[in-house]
């Protein structure tokens, strides 16, 4: 959710304040699933805990809208939406992931794991909390936590822990070099490509999810190809944007 803070809208109706609250409940709604995204992953259950991911991502891809369109930040100006979103995501998209990852041993045993996790952690902080996270054209500057995505792959490709840590440090590193990646929702360069392909990708996430641990191969490559998407046009956009 992006909430910036603009003048109170002093006419504000209930049916306004009350639309207003039920969208930061919505939001809020991340945080017990990552709640039960922490329990099912100590309790085995990998597939349900990739399924909560989704759903998360899911709301954390249409709150923002919602937001914006019903002025939110107009109708509930004490009440800080921006914030709320960065807590939710960081337990989603940052911390319930590693508890995956940790559940599950996709990571180093024993203080190598926790050197890693406190890695990705920390890196996390730091990208959730600076102020120019989000640059004023509507760019994430740093690799954004997709740490759920991460996991996700780890997963589904069954990595081994070294190859896991590599991925986690390097990306870790990425939080703090100025690449601008897409926004996918809010990036107008490219906005109903990168929309329509960004679809596609949850649409195959959810089908290599119901398929597992036995996933189509074409599912996964395709979805490789999204990321390839995401990351190239990134990369070409950060340099373009600096000339």
């Amino acid at each position: 959710m992006n909430t910036t803070a603009t003048a109170p809208l002093e006419t504000a109706s209930a049916w306004q304040r009350l639309a207003g609250v039920a969208v930061h409940l919505f939001t809020a709604i991340g945080a017990l699933l990552a709640f039960a995204m922490v329990h099912f992953a100590y309790a085995g259950q990998v597939q349900l805990v990739l399924w909560l991911f989704l759903a998360a991502m899911v709301i954390d891809g249409t709150d923002g809208f919602m937001a914006r369109r019903l002025r939110v930040a107009q109708v509930l100006p004490r009440f800080d939406g921006a914030l709320l979103d960065n807590v939710v995501d960081f337990l989603t998209y940052a911390f319930a992931p590693m508890v995956l990852l940790w559940s599950a041993g996709y990571l180093p045993g024993g203080a190598a794991g926790w050197a890693v996790v406190a890695v990705v952690l920390l890196a996390s902080c730091y990208q959730f909390c600076r102020t120019d996270a989000k640059t004023p054209d509507h760019y994430f500057r740093g690799f954004p936590s997709y740490w759920n995505v991460v996991a996700f792959y780890v997963v589904v490709l069954d990595l081994g822990t070294a190859v896991t840590a590599a991925i986690l440090v390097a990306l870790s590193v990425a939080a703090f070099i100025p690449i601008c990646y897409l926004y996918p929702s809010r990036t107008q360069v490219l906005w109903r490509v990168t929309m329509v392909a960004t679809a596609i990708w949850l649409g195959l996430y959810a089908l290599i999810v119901a398929t597992y641990p036995d996933p189509s191969g074409w599912a996964v490559l395709a979805s490789v190809v999204y990321l390839g998407y995401y990351a190239g046009v990134s990369v070409v956009l950060t340099v373009l944007r600096r000339r």
